[in-house]
């Protein structure tokens, strides 16, 4: 879908699990610990994650120099690491909030750990990670608001009405 916009869609958290399985990574059981305790795994390994895909990915063609970056930035230290790390490189249009009640989010999180064989998709973790996100992701999203750059989503809505919210918001900003 992001494609049809220009967008290529990078997930810090994909990047984080596939890093965490990659044979010889010095990252591996690090990360694969933060993940299970429901923690934020420190700034530099994903920012270089991240840079490494961007990296490639205009590599291969530089007119896709558009990402949709999922999952990050998650708390001030990746703010910071990002506005270190991106300044003058990348410049951030707007924040996709998918705001979502807690027990929802839980639900539909342990229903996908059903087939998603994620070692964070269980209640424990959930519950560690809604713990992290309100201490430390919401008041990033707070901080875009306040530069008028979140643009939200009722993620408690079907698949649909949300999908649809989403094609609303590429249309408007492109």
């Amino acid at each position: 879908m992001f494609q049809k916009y220009g967008y290529t869609h990078l997930s810090a958290g994909d990047l984080l699990r596939d890093e965490r399985k990659r044979p010889g990574s010095q990252y591996g059981e690090l990360i694969e610990n933060y993940i299970k305790e429901g923690e934020i795994v420190p700034v530099e390994i994903t920012i270089s994650l991240l840079k490494r895909a961007m990296d490639q990915t205009m590599a291969a063609n530089s007119q896709k120099n558009k990402f949709l970056i999922d999952g990050f930035p998650r708390n001030e230290d990746n703010l910071q690491g990002w506005n270190k790390t991106m300044d003058g490189k990348a410049d951030v249009s707007f924040v996709l909030f998918f705001d979502c009640d807690n027990e929802i989010c839980i639900g539909r999180c342990l229903e996908r750990g059903k087939s998603s064989g994620r070692s964070d998709d269980n209640r424990e973790s959930l519950e560690k990670r809604i713990h992290t996100y309100l201490q430390s992701t919401r008041p990033i999203i707070d901080l875009y608001e306040r530069m008028g750059k979140v643009r939200k989503v009722d993620a408690s809505k079907s698949v649909d009405e949300v999908f649809e919210k989403v094609v609303q918001i590429f249309d408007k900003e492109g």
